[in-house]
């Protein structure tokens, strides 16, 4: 019977699939990869919004009703 090694579970017995085990070692030897990452995130998700100019963009879209052939 093989012993298990524990390669594929975190401390505590937590899976962790070949996969993540990968994604976890090219991050690490490839630093610049999260920095990008990190760049993206914040060019799409994490910027001001300006709540006035949201207010007057929906002021000025055009409704559009639910059923069109009315």
């Amino acid at each position: 019977m093989m012993k298990h090694t524990g390669k594929y579970h975190r401390p505590g017995g937590a899976y962790v699939s070949e996969f993540e085990e990968f994604m976890h070692g090219f991050l690490a030897q490839h630093p610049e990869v999260e920095e990008d990452r990190r760049r993206g995130w914040d060019i799409w998700w994490d910027h001001r919004v300006d709540l006035d100019e949201l207010d007057k963009q929906r002021e000025n879209e055009l409704r559009v009703k639910p059923y069109v052939y009315e």
